[in-house]
């Protein structure tokens, strides 16, 4: 019994060594993949030419309620955070060992805004290593606000729309300013799976999403109840 419990003591120690090898293999490969980013185009820079844009829109151009569902549905801890939220992370590590996939990666608003500047959207653990590297740098350098406008700004809502202004025109035929607060609360859920929730491919499915928004709202204590009644159909 001694010498069967001294080699299950040896194999869970090299078990745990080779996980802390290959773990460090892959930070590292994250680390390089995010200083590769930065070579080619510094941050600032990066950031510059999405202000630059044709469309850009500022926070001070969209609804409040836009901008407090956006909060409320993809990142309730966005204002609490420095980039990454580790409750996230470690709910969504458990559904991935579980399902044997990269299905949820628990990414914040700063995470998505980091991907949707730099990296692509395959899912590999070293480039959501790259992305929280770069979320730290978006975090060190730009307020909070700043962040959420560059994400409003780069998120695709479907149909071929990037960003805001496009979605807002494309969808409703109007500026972001002028949307109602059904119509904001239904942009707010489409980024999320934007072909699953576009307006012109599956109307019935984003009114759905747009009622589990209200919700999360109201969650948050961003709405009253009845003041979610009067915004949801």
């Amino acid at each position: 019994m001694k010498i069967i419990r001294t080699f299950c003591t040896w194999l869970v120690l090299l078990a745990l060594g080779a996980a802390l090898v290959i773990g460090g293999l892959i930070t590292f490969q994250g680390w390089r993949m995010y200083r590769d980013a930065l070579a080619r185009q510094p941050l600032a820079q990066t950031v510059e030419a999405i202000r630059a844009q044709p469309g850009y829109t500022p926070l001070s151009g969209l609804p409040q309620i836009y901008l407090n569902a956006v909060i409320a549905v993809e990142d309730h801890r966005f204002t609490q955070h420095g980039g990454i939220d580790p409750i996230a992370i470690a709910r969504a590590a458990l559904h991935d060992i579980a399902t044997r996939s990269l299905d949820q990666g628990g990414s914040t608003i700063t995470q998505q805004v980091a991907k949707n500047l730099f990296f692509t959207q395959e899912k590999e653990f070293s480039r959501k290593i790259a992305e929280v590297f770069m979320a730290f740098a978006l975090e060190r350098s730009y307020t909070k606000g700043e962040i959420l406008e560059l994400y409003v700004n780069t998120i695709y809502f479907g149909d071929g729309y990037y960003g805001v202004s496009a979605a807002c025109a494309g969808y409703f035929g109007k500026a972001p300013g002028q949307l109602t607060d059904y119509e904001a609360t239904l942009l707010a859920g489409i980024p999320n799976a934007p072909s699953v929730y576009s307006l012109s491919a599956n109307p019935d499915l984003a009114a759905q999403r747009q009622a589990y928004v209200v919700g999360q709202l109201v969650k948050y204590g961003y709405l009253t109840d009845e003041e979610a009644a009067a915004i949801t159909p």
